[in-house]
């Protein structure tokens, strides 16, 4: 048997077991306080999705390309339907022996390797939840992301997300492994037109070891009818540090679990969020910050702005272990009501088990303010436009926070869509 016959035979007694899972696991309803807000048989009609899935060993390994332009990117992956149908990367990460490949056909065996290593086993096995089973049963095709030892590459790479199908569902994995020292940015987008009614789901695994730094960035702007499900779990090692910025925009329904563990001393991570809802959007938040070791530090901000008969719901935890003294840790949802139909919910939680730490959480929902509104009418500015420049602003405070050079383009995007959704409204 071939290295990769036998890597294909590991997946797919993987796969057997997550679907045997899924099938015994019941689905996530609001009698559960994690789901409290989001009734999925009144949003959803899953029972009428497509769960097959292509035999992997017979998908088409995707092309592989040089990249010459490196402004602001290291490498380009392009998704089709959930599969990666090409690889562009720089001759910088090739011969600095970044790993960047599709995790349905990796092309050597120490990227299997490295899979088999980390792939759902401590950090999202399908035991974590129905669509965390579902997943790892029907993901399709993922990329593989491994950074050697004090290896930096400072431009981002970045994963383009396309789907066109209709009552379909699409999975899709990435693993990230930053070794000791190392430095690593990912930026992943998810577009697709407008659908009858359609699954995505996205399951995201990161290691920092030692020192190592990662910046993770995912912008969702799906069509309507779609339902947007993603986890993301990462554990941060001594000293190292993982980013994440989500930003939804799109969907019908968003349904987001973010998981970040700081398991040694030292360990850090910022985790931003941002959200533009109007129609009848619905975007549930779900996070945690773990601090499983003393001397960690996390800082979160969750800023939204809500149109028409849109809904939010943030759910968020502060845990600290016992042993996890000299915890500093902050936790902020804010949402602005740009409609009276608009509804959101924040429950920001604290669960502390030391006794010299720094916590703080806090949560705001309210309408624009008038005064300001008023303000830029006498400026000269139309009704619209005065809203416009306050919502902006508001949300703008998240983007702020990106280093500019890096994620340039995530920011004009990601402006330039709530230019056109606040125009919409």
């Amino acid at each position: 048997m071939t290295d990769q016959s036998k890597y294909h035979s590991w997946l797919n007694e993987k796969r057997s077991h997550a679907w045997s899972v899924y099938e015994n696991t019941p689905m996530p309803t609001t009698k559960s306080e994690e789901w409290r807000y989001t009734d999925l048989t009144k949003l959803l009609s899953l029972e009428h999705l497509n769960l097959q899935m292509t035999a992997g060993s017979h998908l088409k390994a995707p092309s592989r390309e040089h990249l010459s332009e490196t402004i602001n990117t290291s490498g380009r992956i392009q998704f089709a339907d959930g599969l990666i149908s090409s690889l562009q990367l720089t001759s910088d990460i090739k011969n600095r022996g970044v790993i960047v490949d599709s995790m349905q056909n990796p092309q050597h065996e120490k990227h299997q390797e490295i899979i088999q290593a980390n792939l759902g086993t401590v950090l999202l096995p399908p035991e974590s939840g129905k669509f965390q089973a579902l997943n790892a049963a029907r993901w399709a095709d993922g990329v593989i992301i491994y950074v050697p030892e004090n290896v930096h590459i400072e431009m981002p790479v970045r994963g383009k997300h396309h789907f066109t199908s209709d009552k379909s569902t699409r999975c899709s994995r990435t693993l990230i492994v930053a070794e000791e020292g190392s430095q690593i940015s990912y930026v992943e987008e998810f577009q697709s037109a407008d659908s009858e009614n359609a699954m995505v789901s996205s399951t995201v695994e990161i290691i920092a070891h030692k020192n190592a730094t990662v910046d993770f960035v995912s912008v969702q702007n799906l069509g309507r009818g779609t339902f947007f499900q993603a986890d993301q779990k990462a554990v941060v090692h001594r000293d190292a540090t993982i980013n994440t910025l989500n930003v939804n925009l799109g969907s019908t329904v968003t349904r987001l679990d973010l998981k970040t563990q700081l398991a040694e001393p030292g360990a850090t991570t910022k985790m931003l969020g941002l959200y533009f809802g109007d129609q009848n959007q619905h975007f549930d938040h779900n996070t945690s910050q773990d601090h499983l070791a003393p001397h960690t530090g996390s800082d979160l901000l969750y800023k939204g702005a809500l149109d028409g008969d849109s809904r939010a719901t943030f759910r968020g935890v502060i845990r600290v272990h016992s042993g996890a003294q000299q915890t500093d840790a902050y936790q902020t949802n804010r949402t602005l009501l740009l409609s009276d139909k608009a509804q959101a919910n924040s429950l920001p939680n604290l669960e502390i088990e030391a006794d010299d730490v720094k916590c703080s959480h806090g949560s705001t929902v309210g309408q624009l303010d008038q005064e300001i509104i008023f303000y830029l009418l006498n400026r000269g500015l139309s009704p619209q436009q005065a809203e416009r420049l306050v919502v902006l602003g508001f949300l703008g405070d998240v983007l702020e926070r990106l280093p500019k050079g890096a994620f340039r383009r995530v920011v004009n995007s990601v402006t330039d869509t709530l230019k056109q959704k606040l125009s919409h409204g």
